[in-house]
């Protein structure tokens, strides 16, 4: 039997929830860096991005909520306040990022290109991606090009990170081929491909070619799971299988049939989203291999997994995914939530502790639900 939450909520209750949840992020919310305290860099990435992905679901809201404005501020401060960033991988392989805010310089050397850009191509694909969702929201009518331009600037930079295997390496100072940098950068590509005309082939022909190596890399396991990374000579590391590898993939691949018009590429990205929903579940609801304990990276993982469900689904409706994300939304919402408002990050509850990690992870699944209900 199910222990999970069974009553649906519809689309304007779980944009409600959303505001809540919103309103309770932003007490995270550094205006002087732009950044969200509790949580690091990439993660702030990934909260700019569920903010403007909730702008696009409800415009009215979000006016009301500021969050044209945070998204500018973010754009401003966040690139002049300089991060020292470093990155091990735990014998699980769980990434652990450390990063050391260092005081702010008056000016910016180059606009938006020195502090996007870090030795870690996977944190400059967040926010490659934070920055196109943002110009997503002012195409809308708020905001304007420059968004766009950073995106670009991120892009060729992670165009120089060739790895021998293939695709890009993970950073510019270990020599790891993982899945996700891999992931970000097609999904970056195809993404700039459908949003500059007059560039299309170059940005698409950068994500057709990371498509064809990736889907034979041998990173797509006999499960149609996406294990983390591949060995020094380049064979599939068999490590863990986290969310956001199933998830960052899934968005990747909207944007490059979008572009291309192949549609098989969504039933690809289906066959790798029921995938993880099988197997990286627990009585319906999703599941980190690190729970409870998965500290400031792993937290923001599941969140990714959903946000891109999100974008499938809009492309390629299912019912077993709409099902999926909603029972995860109700649950959250239910059972993981205190009476601030904040959200946990075990989904399944009870609620414990929360961050801006946690809290927006878990946001990104309202937001879903509010986009597909």
């Amino acid at each position: 039997m199910s222990s999970h939450i069974t009553n649906r909520a519809d689309s304007a209750t779980y944009a409600s929830h959303s505001v809540d949840a919103i309103k309770a992020l932003q007490t995270w919310y550094n205006r002087e860096t732009g950044l969200w305290d509790t949580t690091g860099w990439w993660n702030s990435a990934n909260c700019l991005t569920v903010l403007a992905d909730f702008a696009i679901v409800d415009a009215a809201a979000s006016n009301s909520l500021n969050i044209p404005e945070i998204i500018q501020n973010t754009y401003d401060q966040a690139q002049k306040t300089p991060v020292q960033a470093s990155k091990v991988l735990s014998v699980a392989g769980l990434p652990i990022s450390t990063y050391t805010r260092l005081s702010k310089r008056a000016e910016i050397e180059k606009r938006g290109f020195d502090n996007f850009l870090n030795d870690y191509y996977d944190d400059e694909g967040w926010w490659a991606l934070a920055m196109i969702h943002s110009y997503d929201v002012g195409v809308r009518g708020i905001g304007d090009q420059q968004y766009l331009q950073a995106a670009i600037d991120i892009f060729e930079d992670m165009k120089n990170g060739s790895s021998p295997c293939g695709g890009i390496y993970w950073s510019k100072v270990t020599p790891y081929t993982n899945a996700i940098a891999n992931e970000l950068y097609l999904s970056v590509a195809a993404s700039l491909a459908n949003r500059i005309p007059s560039r299309k082939d170059y940005f698409l022909d950068t994500a057709k070619a990371q498509w064809e190596w990736f889907k034979n890399s041998g990173l797509i396991n006999k499960d149609n799971l996406i294990n983390d990374g591949l060995t020094d000579d380049c064979k599939n590391n068999g490590m863990q299988t986290w969310t956001y590898n199933q998830g960052v993939i899934l968005g990747g691949l909207v944007e490059l049939s979008q572009a291309t018009g192949d549609k098989s590429l969504l039933t690809q990205a289906q066959t790798i989203a029921s995938a993880a929903i099988t197997k990286l579940s627990k009585d319906g609801i999703l599941f980190e291999g690190c729970e409870p304990n998965c500290g400031s990276d792993g937290s923001q993982f599941k969140g990714i997994f959903m946000r891109n469900l999100h974008y499938l689904q809009k492309a390629a409706p299912m019912d077993p995914i709409k099902n999926f994300l909603l029972t995860n939304a109700d649950t959250i919402w239910a059972k993981n939530r205190n009476d601030q408002n904040q959200l946990g990050g075990t989904w399944e509850g009870p609620y414990t502790n929360a961050t801006a990690g946690t809290q927006s992870s878990a946001l990104d699944v309202l937001v879903a639900a509010a986009a597909v209900a």
